[in-house]
């Protein structure tokens, strides 16, 4: 390598590195035009100050739903009286929880540290919404999380009676969820199916030729010129699509393999850098699932690794030792722990005891272990 090719200390090969950061909203969304219409659509009633249709929006993970409605929420807040209230229901994961999300968008503070009631919670958010006039969006994203906590039925009837409860408060709800084997109508109770008939919106998975097109406009924007070529984003597109297309693993990989042509001090990155890089991008799902588990998750997650393989009853002896907690709570952890595709809960049949469950960790022990140590 010649010394024209080399970086100096001081310099990079990223022109902006923010462009590859998760939160980063594009200026332009390609292949996403039709669901785009769609949402539109379905708000136009909150523009002109009316109560907007409910949608349900979903697609495989890295599709493009979160940032399909930060763009609409930016349109609409700037042109309107409309209220939108983006809440992530893997952090936010209770009725309450989101309730205290929604009171902290519109007041602009978070509700007293010491609590309150969730009558009172609801009341002040109504009030507002009245008072100002306003019309409030709720996009619960990764919704599949209230439904693991058993908290997605509460929740949305509190939101969809509003109006009910305070007349004139106008809430509209979107709910977005990456669990494909989720039937979300299905798992409503009645008296939330009976008044919520969403407007369906599906975002399929990207394919090469598109997953290049929307990496391309981080590449131009990411790094400097001629840092990475086609031969590169042809790479990345390639391992991007063999993880299901999930286009957050192809920003990560492009920001991780610029990463190492710099580690090599050099001023383009090659194919090896973003080979190397695979091996930890190929992990964005899992580094996601497992950073908002909560600590006793976490105690299983790690009792399982133990006993990877073993029968259900096994691994509670491991897991009550960690946590003290009944045998009704590692039920219900395993069950969520499943649905997250974190784990594997296989029914199996134990001669003289009836069927049983062997609970086993979907990703490789030591790419888990390393990402919750």
């Amino acid at each position: 390598m010649s010394d024209e090719e080399m970086l100096s200390w001081d310099e990079t090969v990223f022109r902006d590195e923010h462009v590859f950061e998760i939160d980063y909203v594009p200026e332009t969304f390609p292949h996403r035009e039709e669901q785009t219409r769609q949402l539109q659509y379905a708000l136009r009633p909150a523009v002109r100050g009316s109560r907007p249709l409910n949608v349900m929006v979903r697609g495989p993970s890295g599709t493009g739903k979160t940032t399909a409605l930060q763009l609409l929420a930016s349109e609409l807040q700037a042109q309107s009286n409309v209220n939108v209230a983006h809440v992530n229901c893997q952090v936010d994961s209770t009725r309450y929880a989101v309730f205290s999300r929604l009171f902290e968008e519109m007041f602009e503070y978070e509700p007293p540290a010491s609590g309150i009631s969730f009558k009172k919670l609801f009341g002040q958010i109504t009030d507002r919404l009245v008072e100002q006039e306003e019309v409030l969006v709720v996009a619960l994203d990764d919704v599949n999380y209230l439904f693991y906590e058993s908290e997605a039925s509460d929740t949305l009837y509190s939101l969809l009676r509003a109006h009910e409860a305070h007349t004139g408060a106008k809430i509209g709800v979107i709910l977005v969820s990456s669990d494909l084997d989720l039937d979300i109508i299905e798992e409503l109770d009645t008296r939330v199916q009976s008044v919520f008939r969403p407007e369906e919106v599906y975002f399929p998975r990207y394919d090469e030729p598109e997953i290049i097109d929307i990496l391309q406009e981080r590449v131009d924007r990411g790094f400097h010129e001629g840092v990475a070529g086609a031969d590169i984003l042809d790479q990345v597109a390639k391992l991007t699509a063999k993880t299901g297309g999930d286009i957050r693993v192809g920003i990560d990989l492009l920001r991780r393999a610029g990463l190492n042509a710099e580690l090599r001090a050099s001023t383009t990155v090659d194919i090896e850098d973003v080979d190397r890089a695979y091996d930890k991008s190929k992990y964005v799902h899992l580094s996601r699932r497992l950073r908002d588990l909560s600590d006793t998750e976490i105690a299983l997650i790690k009792a399982i690794a133990e006993h990877d393989g073993e029968r259900a009853g096994v691994v509670y002896e491991s897991f009550e030792e960690r946590t003290g907690l009944g045998y009704t709570r590692y039920s219900e952890l395993i069950n969520k722990l499943d649905q997250l595709d974190l784990i594997d809960a296989e029914y199996t049949s134990v001669d003289g005891r009836g069927r049983s469950r062997k609970l086993s960790l979907t990703y490789e022990e030591s790419a888990v272990l390393e990402r919750i140590e």
